[in-house]
Order: structure tokens, then C-alpha cells, then sequence
């Protein structure tokens, strides 16, 4: 028994868990760099409005308060500005465009709101705007690796603030990309956020951002290989060439065909690029005709029905179309195996639906005329 239960005890209350309290944001602090992190919906753009709400009230402050506030080059912490990515822009359309919007809400910042599209973009406005003294980063994992050095730099030099509400793992359940991970190693404070497991049977605590997609109503997971960044809204879509979201705890996030990836798909890619690609154009063949002879399909067969513990929803996977363009997206983009004009091949020998392999290897950062 710690000293506050013997308090409360001596007092007559019961003894009960007491929790370290949620705290108004301290704007005396200079040169951290926050990360918030959680899954989709665990609500860390509704922690930067509160934040927001906080500054409204600090902003009244003078005197000692208000000097607490000010950094050394006359940058006030009590002043907010919100960046969101350009590569985001389709999120929360349905609000007033001053909006700090997330999931049940959103607060009207009016001109303390921006948008940048790499670190450049940032540098650019920090510049225009000296007297800003804590930043909002959105969803900073989108931006260039140099982000994470520009925010320690600015912060160390000059005591300003960034806070950066944003995803640290992706669907795949791994450190989204250098970015995240330069971020994580340049933080001073970290707020990990959870929400509840969205499977219907389930109330567990949750960390993960789940992927999905909806075709004929059912539910179907997003496969290892998928493109690691597909850029739309947060609104439901039953359109299966573009993916939902949710969070899943351990038990419900579905993830089929990581050890297909490395066991078969990445080993066709190194062959393809030692000039032997006739094994991978067969098996993306055998994908793109739906019938289920792929190797995939065999894998996920063995592993996932023919086994001690079958989970048929991992062969829902197969129903998801574009199954074979997104697989070499996954080998252009993200793995570098592939050259442009064995991709071009590819999609004229296999007649592959160009729109969607357009639109995935732009949102990747790989735009490619097909």
C-alpha cells in the first residue's frame, strides 16, 4: 500500500486505482518535439484540439504566465499553428476549410492552418510565421526523413514547440517508414494513444491500424504485399480497389500472405531483376485470372485452412481485386526490383488496369506513365 491509499484509507474513502491525471497542455516547456501516436481513430487529432482549446485560454495570460511562454527569439508557445499534409488533403471534405477536423468534431483555427507537402513546404512556413511558437505536424510519417531533423533543429535553436500527431505503424503492423522511425529517435515525449478493438465481437484495448476492403459486403483483408500508402478519405467505401480502415487488437487484424512475400513474391522480383521474369509474369498471370491457381492462393490454402487453427477470413483476401497490380507495386515502388519497362511489360502482356497501378504508384511517390 503506497502512501496515497494509506491517505484515502485513513480518511474513510475505499481504496481505489488513482490514475495519473489528464493534464492541460504546459506551454512553459520549451524545445520538445511530442510524438502522439495510435491507430487510426485513437484519437490524436482530437488531442491537438484540445490542445487548441487549451491555447485559447493560456493566450489570456499575462504578465509572469505570459513570460513563461516566450521563447528566447520572441516566439510565443501559446500560439498554434496547424499543418496538415497536402497529400491529405482529401480527408474530412465536408468541413469549413479553416477546420482542425478529426473523428466527431473539429475546431475552427481560421489562418493558423497550413499545409506542406515535404519538410521544404514546413521550413517555408516556420519562416513566414516567427513569431508561431508551438507547431502541429499532421501525420508527420508523410513527410521527407529531413522533417525529423528540421523540427530538433528549430526546437533546440529558437525553444519552439512541434507536436506531431501521427502513425508510427503501418496496416502491416511495422514502423511506417524511415520518416516514423527518425521521428521516434528524435522525440523528447511520447503520448501512445488506443482505442477499442472495431471488430464486432470485441471490446480488447487496440494498437494497430487495420486495412481492409469491402466487396459484395463482405469484409476482406488487405494482403502483406499491398502499397504501403494509398492516399483517400475516412469515409466507407465498398468500391474494393480502394481500402477502409479500422483498429483490430492482436486477435482481429488480419494480415494474409507476409510469408508468401518473402517466401515467394520478393524471390520472383530478384529474379525478374537478374533478367529472369518469366517465373513472376506467370504467377501474376495466375493472380490476375481469379481462378485460384496462383502460388498465393496455394499458400494461403496451406497456412490458413490447412492447419490446426483455421481462420478462413485470411482467404477472403483473394476476392479483393487488382491483386496482381498491387503486387508489383509493391516490387516497383516499394522494393526497387522492378525497372519501368519491365512494369510497362507486365501490364500489356497481362493487360493489368492501368488507372489503378497509376493512381497507387502516385500516391507511393513512383508515378510512372503507362
Amino acid at each position: 500500500m503506497d502512501d496515497t491509499d494509506s491517505f484515502l484509507k485513513n480518511l474513510g474513502f475505499p481504496l481505489v486505482r488513482v490514475h495519473h491525471p489528464f493534464n492541460h497542455f504546459d506551454f512553459t516547456r520549451p524545445g520538445r518535439r511530442i510524438l502522439v501516436i495510435g491507430p487510426m481513430g485513437s484519437g490524436k487529432t482530437e488531442f491537438s484540439a484540445r490542445m487548441w482549446r487549451d491555447s485559447l485560454v493560456a493566450r489570456r495570460k499575462t504578465g509572469a504566465a505570459r513570460d513563461s511562454a516566450m521563447t528566447s527569439s520572441g516566439a510565443d508557445r501559446r500560439d498554434i499553428f496547424v499543418v496538415r499534409s497536402s497529400l491529405d488533403a482529401a480527408r474530412f471534405p465536408e468541413y469549413p476549410d479553416d477546420a482542425l477536423a478529426y473523428r466527431g468534431g473539429y475546431e475552427r483555427v481560421g489562418d493558423r492552418l497550413g499545409r506542406a507537402r515535404d519538410s521544404f513546404g514546413l521550413e517555408a512556413l516556420i519562416k513566414e510565421r516567427p513569431g508561431i511558437g508551438t507547431w502541429i505536424v499532421d501525420e508527420a510519417a508523410f513527410y521527407d526523413e529531413r522533417i525529423a531533423y528540421l523540427m530538433k533543429d528549430e526546437s533546440e535553436r529558437r525553444g519552439i514547440v512541434f507536436v506531431c500527431p501521427t502513425l508510427v505503424l503501418n496496416f502491416r503492423r511495422e514502423i511506417f517508414n524511415q520518416t516514423a522511425r527518425l521521428l521516434i529517435e528524435n522525440s523528447t515525449d511520447l503520448f501512445p494513444l488506443t482505442a477499442y478493438c472495431e471488430h464486432e465481437d470485441c471490446l480488447a484495448d487496440s494498437l494497430y491500424t487495420y486495412r481492409y476492403y469491402t466487396v459484395e459486403a463482405r469484409e476482406c483483408p488487405a494482403l502483406y504485399f499491398d502499397p504501403l500508402i494509398i492516399i483517400g478519405g475516412d469515409r466507407a467505401k465498398a468500391d474494393g480497389r480502394e481500402p477502409n480502415y479500422c483498429t483490430r487488437c492482436d486477435e482481429h487484424h488480419f494480415l494474409p500472405g507476409k510469408e508468401y512475400t518473402y517466401f515467394t513474391l520478393k524471390p520472383l522480383g530478384e529474379a525478374a531483376a537478374r533478367g529472369d521474369e518469366a517465373p513472376l509474369f506467370e504467377e501474376l498471370a495466375a493472380m490476375a485470372d481469379g481462378r485460384g491457381r496462383s502460388r498465393l492462393a496455394e499458400s494461403l490454402k496451406a497456412r490458413h485452412l490447412e492447419c490446426d487453427a483455421p481462420c478462413p477470413e485470411m482467404l477472403d483476401a483473394l476476392r479483393v481485386p487488382c491483386i496482381a497490380e498491387r503486387a508489383l507495386v509493391y516490387l516497383y515502388a516499394e522494393q526497387n526490383l522492378l525497372s519501368a519497362d519491365q512494369l510497362r511489360r507486365a501490364v500489356a502482356e497481362l493487360d493489368l488496369d492501368r488507372d489503378f497501378l497509376s493512381r497507387r504508384l502516385s500516391d507511393n511517390r513512383r508515378p510512372l506513365e503507362l
